[in-house]
Order: C-alpha cells, then structure tokens, then sequence
C-alpha cells in the first residue's frame, strides 16, 4: 500500500513538471483585450499621385515654404501658405478643419514632414507629406 501511495505521489509530480501546455486563458491576457486604436502615421504621397489627388473633395494642398520661396513658384492647386518658420504657424494649424485631409510640401519634404507630423500629433488623423516636395515637382509652375 505504502508502494502504490509513493508511486501515485511520484506520478503527480513528474505529470506537473511536464511540459503541458500553459491554460490559453493565461497567455491571452494581451490578445483577448481590445486592441488599442493606433495613432494615425503621416503618409508620404508620391509626385505622380499629386494631381489626381488633389482633385478630390476635402482634400487641402498646403505650402509650408517661406513667402520667398513661394514667390520664386508654387504648386498649382495650393490652397493654404502657411510658413512652418513664422511664429503665427500653431496657431494658423489649429484653425483649419481636422476631418479634412491634407497634403503638405515645402522646398524637399523635410519641413512639411515636420508639418504634418505636429499636425497628426494635434489631433489630425489624415496628413501626407509630399515626396521630395518642389525639388521632385515636375508640373507647371505658378506664380504669385
């Protein structure tokens, strides 16, 4: 009897220290949560989507550039001139309409980068950047 009871004990302890799968229920903590809303990214659009994109409605082609450079030419279609350099810029940001969707550029797309992403971080969840911005823009050019 004392043979068949150690042997039942020893069966139970090496059946715990098996390598049975963990209960599911444990490891789902992370997968059986909602998953978490992911904050909206900057997309960059491509010189050749440019102009077809724009052409839809409540699409807004803004040029972050200085007053300067935008009298040297900018991109047809431009609705907005606001300079990521002038100190009014924030506040010109906050007043434009966040369920619209915009398109920034600037002299190389780093400036507008810049733009677009303080703009996703303020609240705007549908911002590109346009690739290589007037250095990559092989359209006409307008003049102020």
């Amino acid at each position: 009897m004392k043979r068949i009871l150690i042997l039942t004990i020893f069966s139970m302890a090496v059946g715990a220290c098996s390598n049975a799968k963990p209960n599911q229920s444990q490891n789902q903590s992370s997968d059986s949560a909602a998953p978490a809303q992911a904050k909206p990214q900057v997309k960059t659009l491509k010189q050749g989507e440019l102009d077809s994109f724009i052409q839809k409605d409540s699409v807004i082609l803004i040029d972050v550039r200085t007053p300067g450079e935008v009298a040297d030419g900018y991109i047809p279609g431009a609705d907005s001139f606001i300079d990521i350099n002038n100190a009014a810029f924030e506040s010109k940001i906050g007043q434009l309409n966040p369920n619209y969707t915009y398109v920034m550029y600037c002299r190389s797309g780093g400036r507008s980068g810049r733009a677009a992403s303080y703009m996703i971080n303020n609240g705007f969840t549908r911002v590109y950047n346009l690739e290589g911005g007037m250095l990559s823009y092989k359209g006409v050019v307008a003049k102020p």
